[in-house]
């Protein structure tokens, strides 16, 4: 089969686009043939920096497509079944192998690009709204970088959940888009000073609830924007800030920093995120939520898609397509 490989970490220039053998379903596995790839912020970050523990890699977390073989213990899907895979690495690819606990049956009719947009972002920004974050109707959300893919499925669902939701992003163009999905107040951090934004918003008092995809001295400016007692879910590092943020400001407001990592909570509550993921492919099957994609690359255009990304403009999810 064919894939987007690396032998060494760095940037986008070390993916090449080349045959490797194709790999096979376990008994309790499944084998995709892979229609559409959801290219991750975390799929960046492994190339980036990530230990690689074979070479050549095939990076990637998400990929929908149809289910083509099914290992002998496998009861829960068959073949033919159309589906998108969570997976620790190897989505970039025309072929995913992969448990069956990692596949989720999507509707027959759904765009493969669509599908593969889903699990990470959604059930992402549910767990920092929801499962962690405790939104409740008529509370005030602050999303960082809400043109991202978690950052607007969260819009979508705090806006869903009756929440106040004000975002970030760095373009007047992003933030105006953004209010065709829920958002109620806009900050370009390039140009507004977001805390004093956020404290106008608000008459003084800050929000309830952040979630903070960004780290480093954008946690700063979350932790100065929360109200009393006010709740932050940080769910990644794309900032890659040298410096340590000062987080002294939490203490003040008897506020609470909680990490958000799907990807951990799934040995500890398989169950709980199988649920969660299920329902949300059945609330955008239903038109309740909207995949917004950005730009489809082809498989062997990897190293364009993942520059792309890194540039900062895209809006919504960049898929790949084999």
């Amino acid at each position: 089969m064919k894939a987007a490989v690396y032998y060494e970490n760095g940037g986008p220039e070390v993916l090449r686009y080349e045959d490797v053998p194709d790999p096979t379903p376990t008994p309790d596995g499944v084998l995709l043939r892979v229609e559409a790839v959801g290219v991750q912020g975390g799929d960046l970050l492994h190339r980036q920096l990530s230990p690689l523990p074979a070479t050549p890699h095939v990076g990637g977390y998400q990929a929908a497509g149809t289910i083509i073989a099914v290992g002998s213990e496998v009861t829960t899907v068959k073949e033919g079944q159309k589906a998108v895979a969570m997976v620790n690495s190897g989505s970039h690819a025309e072929l995913v192998a992969t448990s069956a606990g990692n596949v989720f049956i999507v509707p027959d009719d759904m765009d493969p690009k669509i599908a593969s947009a889903i699990p990470v972002e959604f059930a992402t920004a549910d767990d920092c709204l929801f499962g962690v974050g405790r939104l409740q109707a008529g509370e005030t959300v602050l999303i960082q970088a809400a043109g991202s893919g978690v950052g607007l499925a969260a819009v979508q669902l705090a806006k869903a959940a009756g929440a106040a939701v004000i975002g970030t992003a760095g373009s007047d163009d992003k933030l105006a888009r953004l209010k065709e999905y829920g958002l109620d107040h806009g900050i370009n951090y390039r140009t507004d000073d977001v805390v004093a934004k956020i404290k106008s918003l608000t008459d003084g008092r800050g929000v309830d609830l952040v979630l903070d995809p960004v780290g480093g001295r954008t946690l700063e400016i979350s932790v100065a924007s929360l109200a009393f007692r006010g709740r932050i879910s940080w769910i990644g590092n794309v900032a890659r800030d040298p410096e340590r943020p000062r987080l002294d400001g939490l203490m003040a407001k008897n506020a609470t920093l909680n990490g958000v990592f799907l990807g951990g909570a799934r040995p500890f509550e398989a169950e709980r995120v199988r649920g969660v993921i299920e329902r949300l492919i059945a609330r955008i099957a239903a038109g309740e939520l909207k995949v917004v994609l950005d730009r489809t690359f082809a498989l062997s255009e990897a190293a364009e898609a993942h520059r792309y990304i890194e540039s900062r403009a895209s809006f919504g999810r960049v898929t790949l397509v084999p």
